[in-house]
């Protein structure tokens, strides 16, 4: 269902069975919740500072060669929006670029 790159490539998708509103049952399909890994157990790749001008796409191009992977680089800073890392009051922060895992 998901590209293996997907943060959701390993939730498995369950069905769920529910009234359809005229007496009958309708299936549901729907993807597992992902429990995001704990922030200071990743195997830490590189530090990234924060510039004006950077993008959370091209950093993590830069550093894993795949912009649609920023997922892990939120997963290792504790950040549920791409958009809080890279700000205009983000500017020198650091981010941690973690080891992608399997």
């Amino acid at each position: 269902m998901f590209d293996s790159t997907s943060r959701y490539a390993s939730i498995a998708t369950t069905t769920i069975r529910i009234p359809d509103g005229a007496g009958g049952l309708r299936d549901v399909r729907y993807v597992g919740r992902r429990f995001v890994p704990r922030a200071d157990v990743m195997r830490q790749l590189a530090i990234h500072s924060i510039v004006q001008g950077d993008r959370i796409d091209n950093i993590t191009n830069q550093y894993l060669g795949d912009p649609t992977q920023f997922w892990r680089v939120c997963d290792a800073n504790s950040a549920l929006n791409p958009a809080d890392l890279t700000g205009e009051d983000e500017i020198g922060r650091t981010l941690v670029i973690p080891v992608p895992q399997a």
